[in-house]
Formats: structure tokens, C-alpha cells, sequence
């Protein structure tokens, strides 16, 4: 024992043996985990299955169909958080970012762990081949190297979705004024609202696919037989703008108390076309006060260096040549 212990401290350092058996230990839970969370079926569960899988033809045979199924299914339980409210909050979110299938939260769970995992021994790896032999590497640094990858891999996916729901979310906003007047000309045409969205979802496509994606989904949701109110909500959730969710009240209250909806599109397309000349304006103004401190990095310095610069070489010459 005492010579194992020798040579794992000569080739890793004084944290040989530390380090070797965590890596033991880590090995010995991925080995584990899939065992722990793996379900016994029951038996009345596994008979519903095999009849959802399967058609009966004759009595005592069966027509197999490739059903396939998804593969983290078993691991639901520990994927997928056990509060609703925690679970409604991930799924609006994913929701927003534009993935809309029924499993998003099981895989977005399955990545943050697998690449949490993957980062913990990415972070072994490294310690192990270049840190090992230090002897000067201090326990912080060492959780450092081997912790911060797992930390990292473990945050990317929610920075991955937080990223592509901000940029959604922009380009739905920055698309709603124009789609709302389309729609408006659309109805003055004689189309209904129903058909007036079919028709903005095809023509916004090529620049707004993201909200033609929404009005497409409110035109299948309506043909389904679903209430139309519930669609529009639906609809302003998913898109998480406040411009959006304010049209939709707008469409709700109009049906409601039996005002034209052209009235209501031609009022609050131009109150949407005004608030994007004032998100434009904004932006403009905000322009010259983040260049000051660019303009600054790049122009005092030299500035200096040319104004000070001759006077301070012409003392340090003076003071050389002495008295």
C-alpha cells in the first residue's frame, strides 16, 4: 500500500491518491447511475404499451409497427423538474426560444447533465496531463481546473436558449408592424381574420420566419376547433413581446363587444409603426454616449504620448547630462 501510495504521489503530485479516487468515484457513479434510475414496469403498463404498439389481426397474432419511442423516456423522473410551476416556467421559455416539442425540458435537462458531466472529466483529463506533476498547484486551483469546465458545460445550454429567445423575441418584434398592416389590408379587402393571418404568415416568411411560425400555428389551432380567444393567448405566451400581447387583447376586446376589426388593425398598426421609429431613435441617442468611452481608450493616449511625450524625453536627457 505504502509503495502504491509512493508512486501515485511521484507521477500526480501530493494529491495523487485524492484524485484517483475521485476519478474512481466518478467512474463508479456513471457505471451506476443507469441502473439506479432504471424502472421495474408494471406488468399492467407493459401490456398497454405492447397493444399501443401493435395491431391485432386474427386472434393470438400481431401486427408489429415501428413505434419508436424516446429513448430518455425511462429517465423522465429525474429529468424532468417534479414542480409544476418549475416545470411551466422552463417550458414557456423553451417555448419562446422556438422549441416547441413535446420533450424540449427532458432534453434541455439531459444537456445541462451531460455536459456538466462531460465538463468535469474534460476538466480530470487536463489536470492529469498538464497539472499533475506541479507541485505547486493549490487545492483551489485544482478544483478550479477541474470543476469550472463542469460549471461551464452545465451553464451553455441555458445561456443557448436565453440567447435564441432574446433574438426571437426581436425579430418578432421588429416584424409585427409590418405583418399588422398587411393584415390590415388584407381585411379591407374583404378577407376574413382567419384567412388575412394565413395570408400575412406566407407573404412575411422570407424576412420574419419566426413570427409566420406563430400565425401559422394560431391557423392550424382555429381550423382544429380551438376558441379562438384561447388561440390568441396561446399565441401571446408563446411570444413572450408585450407588443404581441397587447394585439391580442386588442382582437379579444373587439370581438367581444362587436367593433370592426379593421378600426382596431388601422389604430394600433399606427401605434406600432410610431413605437418603432422610437425604438429606432433610442438606439440613435444611445449611440454618442457608448462612444465616448471607445473614443476616449483610443484618443487620449496617443494624444498624450504626442503633447507629453517630447518634453518628458527632454528632462530625462537633461537630467542625464548633469549639471
Amino acid at each position: 500500500m505504502q509503495q502504491l501510495n509512493d508512486l501515485l504521489t511521484g507521477n500526480l503530485g501530493e494529491f495523487g491518491p485524492l484524485i484517483v479516487v475521485g476519478g474512481l468515484g466518478v467512474m463508479m457513479i456513471l457505471a451506476t447511475l443507469p441502473i439506479l434510475l432504471k424502472q421495474q414496469k408494471d406488468p399492467l403498463e407493459k401490456l398497454r404499451e405492447e397493444n399501443e404498439r401493435g395491431v391485432v389481426v386474427t386472434p393470438g397474432k400481431r401486427l408489429r409497427t415501428n413505434n419508436s419511442k424516446d429513448k430518455l423516456e425511462k429517465y423522465k423522473d429525474f429529468l424532468e423538474p417534479k414542480n409544476e410551476e418549475e416545470y411551466s416556467a422552463v417550458r414557456q421559455k423553451l417555448m419562446q426560444a422556438g422549441y416547441r416539442t413535446r420533450n424540449s425540458v427532458r432534453y434541455y435537462h439531459f444537456a445541462q447533465f451531460a455536459l456538466g458531466i462531460g465538463g468535469i472529466v474534460l476538466g480530470v483529463i487536463y489536470y492529469l496531463m498538464f497539472m499533475g506533476n506541479s507541485d505547486n498547484a493549490t487545492t483551489q486551483q485544482t478544483l478550479t481546473y477541474i470543476l469550472g469546465p463542469g460549471i461551464v458545460g452545465y451553464m451553455a445550454p441555458k445561456y443557448w436558449v436565453s440567447k435564441r429567445q432574446q433574438e426571437r423575441q426581436g425579430q418578432i418584434q421588429d416584424g409585427f408592424p409590418d405583418a399588422l398592416d398587411m393584415m390590415l389590408v388584407c381585411i379591407e379587402a374583404g378577407q376574413s381574420l382567419d384567412q388575412a393571418i394565413i395570408r400575412v404568415a406566407k407573404e412575411i416568411r422570407p424576412s420574419f420566419p419566426a413570427l409566420a411560425d406563430e400565425f401559422e400555428m394560431v391557423s392550424f389551432e382555429v381550423k382544429a376547433g380551438k376558441d379562438k380567444s384561447t388561440v390568441l393567448r396561446d399565441m401571446g405566451e408563446r411570444c413572450g413581446v408585450m407588443d404581441v400581447s397587447s394585439f391580442v387583447t386588442v382582437l379579444i376586446q373587439s370581438t367581444s363587444f362587436g367593433t370592426p376589426i379593421a378600426d382596431a388593425l388601422r389604430v394600433y398598426a399606427g401605434e406600432m409603426r410610431d413605437k418603432r421609429v422610437m425604438r429606432a431613435e433610442e438606439k440613435a441617442n444611445k449611440l454618442p454616449t457608448k462612444m465616448t468611452l471607445v473614443t476616449m481608450m483610443f484618443t487620449v493616449p496617443p494624444l498624450l504620448i504626442i503633447l507629453v511625450g517630447p518634453s518628458a524625453h527632454g528632462i530625462t536627457q537633461l537630467g542625464a547630462a548633469g549639471p
